[in-house]
């Protein structure tokens, strides 16, 4: 139902989940083992996958804190964005990337939720995309010492808040891992 015309497709993507920002993440190893399935399911099902990898001036480009989490590794035909902001689409070439595998509907998972997820979510969902979040396959850190919502309640949060966002001839759907349909 996506507003892009011609693409039926789905990709699934992987939002940051690298060393740095997974350090202190709520319940990493659940996340980060959540994603590795829906990876595997991707790649099983021919449904193409999108790293995203953020640097910045606190994340260093090349670092071993910029890395990926060694639980999850790219495979050399899975396309690679670099960004510097929050927003996946913002200066990336990530509209290129999905345009040239027609995909019309976002899978997504990853990190920070309150920051990189929420900004691609909407940059997505504005720019005429159907998105899934997948409601236990990301996370973020605690920040509550800064006024910030304990991490499982911002989670929570954004969880039911996107649940029921909408917009003319776009979806936009909250699921757990088990739930999740590629559909290749």
């Amino acid at each position: 139902m996506t507003t892009l015309p011609e693409r039926p497709r789905t990709a699934l993507l992987l939002i940051d989940v690298q060393n740095e920002v997974m350090a202190e993440a709520y319940r990493r190893d659940e996340v980060v083992a959540r994603i590795a399935a829906l990876l595997a399911k991707a790649r099983e099902e021919n449904v193409p996958v999108v790293w995203i990898q953020h640097s910045d001036d606190h994340l260093e480009q090349g670092s071993a804190a910029w890395e990926y989490v060694p639980e999850l590794v790219r495979a050399e035909s899975e396309a690679l964005v670099p960004k510097n902001y929050p927003d996946s689409f913002e200066a990336t070439s990530l509209e290129e990337v999905l345009a040239g595998a027609r995909v019309g509907h976002l899978v997504v998972t990853g990190a920070s939720t309150d920051v990189c997820v929420r900004s691609t979510i909407h940059g997505a969902f504005v720019r005429g995309y159907d998105v899934t979040l997948v409601a236990d396959a990301h996370t973020t850190v605690d920040t509550s010492k800064w006024g910030a919502p304990p991490p499982e309640q911002v989670i929570a949060h954004t969880n039911l808040y996107w649940r029921h966002h909408a917009a003319p001839g776009r979806t936009a759907t909250v699921a757990d891992t088990h739930e999740v349909t590629l559909g290749g």
